[in-house]
């Protein structure tokens, strides 16, 4: 008899922590199967939603997934105090009851809270987010529901504030929902009507109203929102779902919106400057309505029955598949169904997961924490490996290729990471000094750290543009132990990035795979839609045969590749002059630093050729250093 559901969800997270580590223990405590496992795991995720990303910052903040969505569509970088929280407040709040500034005072919402929440508003405003330049504009998200208790302090921050800053700098926007149930189809403009009245009771009248709809809303509901709200007609804007999200600015833009807040906000913003800044949007939005090839990736992990767990990996993946030109078909393959386990207990599902993952043109292996699914992970790893099928490992991901190849190429068959085994003989991950057994919080490398490319030609350096070092962001607590660097390399799997101290190391990259890298560092927090991540860009590249030739090319897209017009042809020119290439019997292929004829010349994806080791041709680069 299947347990009762008020047993379980007494305690959520232990529950889910022991149906992760202990099934076997649940299944004989309570005699229920595998299956109602399953299910109980699936209804209680899904209503408590867990887990979901963790973005990271700069300065190594740990935020939600709005201030990537943030950072993404501005191209701006927020940092820490750019998230402003309850706690936050609170903490500052009692701090500065404790030192004794508010002298006695009993500390209260109103008006400690508030001013607080004022000054941080004032003071964050005027941090620099591009370049040195203080911003223009700060646009603040109150979030959650209007009414809500937890949002009551803020929004009263908020009332004092626009008297503060007087009305030429204050501009509000509600966002409300005009729903149209599917029996009638007409658009209810209640819940926004209830919303803005119980808005203007708290003191703060809307400026703006902007509905989101389904489909389009016609001119009588805006007119009918206008009249009951108290906002003039051109001030209701109606954004609805559209076919991609980067026409949402464009829809803005036509609804008046910059017009609007240029006059209300005095920012004497120029047209030509506005036009030109949309330009790009509007070639981005284009081009994302007229491709008509896919390209199919793998996500392999461990928490893809939520989807916002990997947002800023899909978003990196998408961008990525933009610029080369294609539509991103994911399939999310959950890697416990990989393991041997699966084969055994649910063999239908071991074999549709497995029938995905060698369909897929490419494979990504993102991060994660814990023992779940990550032998899986390795499986995948190994497939790629060798089967020659293009891979990008974040994170575990790269710790995951790492393990695979000391199992199965050096033959360290208990390789291990000490997060799952720490009594393992061969701990090829193992745990930093920053992490604190037993402390969790606050223990991870986090943030933007650099990295040091070797000095030997690879592939992913050339994606980067060939730099000296790069600065990406981290988050983990596990590394690559430097003892086993020097028996992976010798074996064909190389270390070309790695930290200042060159302990810790950053990028792996497999000789003679088309494409085999994995990053210790996370590349999806710096993706931006008009300038994808290298790493990604090469994954995407590579699965669908591009990356030779983009590499030939400098590291440069065609207008025809991001177009998609047909860069086949573009693809056919580069490639009979590399078969051209084969005189004498030699052949030519691709190296880290370009394309090479055996027999010793080769032509760099520069302007200048090298020598090759065995030697000494000295022929001239094809078409100007490019081929």
């Amino acid at each position: 008899m299947a347990p009762k559901k008020s047993t379980i969800v007494l305690n959520v997270e232990q529950f889910i922590r022991d149906v992760e580590q202990r099934p076997a223990i649940w299944n004989r405590n309570f005699h229920c199967n595998k299956a109602f496992l399953e299910q109980m795991w699936d209804e209680l995720s899904s209503e408590h939603k867990l887990p979901s990303e963790v973005y990271v910052l700069d300065d190594g903040g740990e935020v939600d997934l709005d201030l990537g969505n943030y950072e993404r569509f501005l191209d701006v970088t927020l940092h820490r105090d750019n998230n402003i929280t309850t706690g936050k407040i609170y903490q500052l709040v009692i701090e500065k009851e404790r030192k004794g500034e508010y002298l006695g005072k009993t500390v209260q919402v109103v008006p400690h809270i508030t001013d607080a929440i004022q000054e941080w508003v004032e003071r964050v405003a005027e941090t620099p987010v591009r370049g040195e330049s203080k911003p223009q504009v700060c646009i603040i998200e109150l979030g959650g529901t209007i009414g809500d208790i937890e949002g009551m302090p803020f929004v009263e921050a908020f009332r004092q504030f626009q008297f503060r800053v007087k009305r030429e700098n204050f501009c509000c926007a509600h966002v409300s929902l005009v729903p149209s149930p599917s029996s009638t189809g007409e658009p209810k403009t209640k819940p926004t009507q209830s919303s803005v009245r119980e808005l203007r009771g708290f003191g703060l009248s809307p400026d703006l109203i902007v509905c989101r709809s389904e489909k389009p809303i016609g001119s009588e509901v805006k007119e009918k929102i206008s009249n009951f709200c108290h906002v003039a007609p051109d001030q209701v804007i109606c954004i609805h779902d559209l076919s991609s999200i980067y026409h949402v600015p464009l829809l803005m833009e036509q609804n008046g919106v910059i017009e609007f807040l240029n006059e209300r906000l005095q920012l004497n913003i120029q047209p030509s400057k506005r036009e030109k800044c949309l330009q790009k949007w509007k070639d981005l939005a284009r081009r994302s309505e007229t491709l008509r090839k896919t390209v199919n990736i793998a996500l392999v992990g461990k928490y893809t029955k939520f989807k916002d767990s990997y947002a800023s990996v899909i978003k990196a993946l998408q961008h990525a598949a933009l610029a080369v030109g294609y539509n991103l078909n994911l399939n999310f393959i959950d890697s416990s169904l990989l393991e041997n386990e699966t084969l055994q207990d649910a063999p239908s599902k071991y074999h549709k997961e497995w029938q995905l993952l060698c369909e897929s043109d490419g494979v990504l292996v993102p991060g994660g924490f814990g023992s779940r699914g990550i032998e899986g992970k390795i499986k995948a790893c190994k497939w790629c490996r060798e089967n020659r099928k293009p891979f990008l490992g974040i994170c575990l991901g790269l710790q995951a290729a790492v393990i695979e190849f000391a199992r199965n190429v050096l033959g360290l068959e208990d390789a291990n990471t000490t997060e799952i085994n720490p009594k393992t003989a061969n701990p090829l991950v193992i745990d930093m000094p920053e992490h604190h057994t037993g402390q969790m919080g606050g223990t991870m490398r986090l943030g933007k750290r650099t990295t040091i490319f070797s000095e030997e030609p690879s592939i992913i350096k050339q994606l980067y543009g060939n730099p000296k070092t790069v600065d990406e962001r981290h988050r983990h607590r596990y590394e690559v132990n430097p003892k086993y660097v020097p028996q992976l390399e010798e074996q064909g799997l190389r270390f070309v990035g790695c930290d200042d101290t060159k302990q810790r190391m950053e990028v792996i990259e497999l000789r003679n795979h088309p494409y085999y890298v994995g990053t210790q560092y996370h590349p999806e927090y710096l993706s931006r839609p008009l300038k994808p991540s290298p790493p990604f860009l090469g994954l995407i590249l590579a699965s669908v045969g591009r990356l030779p030739n983009y590499i030939a090319r400098g590291c440069r897209l065609s207008p025809r590749q991001q177009s998609d017009a047909s860069s086949d042809e573009d693809d056919l020119q580069i490639t009979a002059k590399i078969n051209n290439l084969k005189l004498n019997g030699g052949s030519t292929f691709l190296t880290p630093n370009g394309l090479c004829r055996a027999g010793g010349e080769l032509f760099l994806n520069g302007t200048s050729s090298v020598e090759a080791s065995d030697t000494e041709s000295g022929s001239k680069p094809l078409n100007g250093g490019g081929v």
